[in-house]
């Protein structure tokens, strides 16, 4: 039941990103849609029901409960609400975080490389013990690679995976997250960089009064705030995946509390950048006008 769901999702996914490219659905539209594949996923059996509480040394509990309200539908049975909202949240997170983050030819390829690298070793590890879930990880993993090394900026660029390949690889990323035991923190810290900042986004175009579903413009996201300071698309990508490399591999060694912190710190390091590379951004803009009215 679960594999049906998986694949009537990447297929409805990848039509819905094959017409949007052609006759540009709606961002409501388009969520709404990726909203009912989620939902797909999680009716048909993909669902986290238990959180490892970060803070439970300090006596508030060892797990959060996300199964403890359900409803019951006669053709699928009980379906925890928690539950639903939490994967269906994940799921869509995922999706849109990579795809909002593929400004830079190989980002996004190179990202979920790691990604799946680093889920397919949590699979083999001995919390996990899943020989079978760690192959798909690492074949995943085989073919985000190979579309890194024709993705990658120019003279190596061949193709561009575009909005379909970014979806597929932010839905695999979540749904194997959700297999290997619901390691949402392990998959939170080597996706942080693109998470945080399109959190980061979203919240900047609420406080400017713009829809935080509208198409982003150049400067928004951290990728081009770097790219207008003049760093090349080679190191906007290793900044990228390294950070991901890095915190990707801390995870596999590190408590649930641990995971905290170490989320914690990314996000410091994220909205650091994005702060200082969003007003040196600017500085240089302002002073490239007044030089040329200078010149003037």
């Amino acid at each position: 039941m679960q594999e049906i769901g998986l694949l009537v999702s990447i297929i409805v996914l990848s039509a819905v990103c094959f017409i949007d490219d052609r006759t540009r659905i709606s961002p409501v539209a388009r969520l709404l849609l990726q909203g009912g594949v989620a939902l797909t996923i999680f009716v048909t059996g993909t669902r986290i029901y238990t959180l490892t509480n970060p803070l439970a040394s300090f006596g508030l509990g060892e797990f959060l409960k996300l199964d403890a309200w359900t409803i019951v539908l006669p053709a699928v049975g009980p379906l925890p609400i928690l539950s639903g909202l939490f994967t269906i949240a994940w799921l869509a997170i995922t999706i849109n975080a990579l795809n909002w983050f593929d400004g830079v030819p190989g980002q996004t390829s190179s990202l979920s490389t790691v990604g799946f690298l680093t889920i397919g070793f949590l699979s083999i590890s001995a919390r996990v013990n899943q020989p079978e879930l760690a192959l798909v990880c690492f074949v995943l993993a085989g073919l985000a690679a190979g579309s890194a090394l024709f993705e990658l900026p120019a003279p190596l660029r061949r193709v561009v995976p575009g909005d379909s390949g970014a979806m597929f690889f932010g839905l695999m990323l979540g749904v194997l997250t959700i297999y290997a035991g619901g390691k949402v923190a392990t998959g939170f810290l080597v996706l942080g960089v693109p998470l945080i900042d399109s959190v980061l986004v979203v919240i900047q175009r609420v406080a400017a009064g713009k829809s935080p579903m509208k198409g982003s413009s150049a400067g928004e996201h951290l990728h081009h705030k770097l790219l207008a300071l003049g760093w090349s698309p080679w190191a906007v990508i290793a900044l990228t995946v390294g950070l991901g490399t890095a915190f990707g591999v801390t995870a596999l060694f590190l408590s649930t509390f641990g995971k905290f912190i170490a989320a914690a710190c990314l996000a410091t390091i994220i909205a650091g950048l994005s702060f200082w590379s969003g007003r040196s951004s600017t500085s240089s803009k302002l002073g490239l006008r007044a030089d040329t009215r200078d010149s003037l």
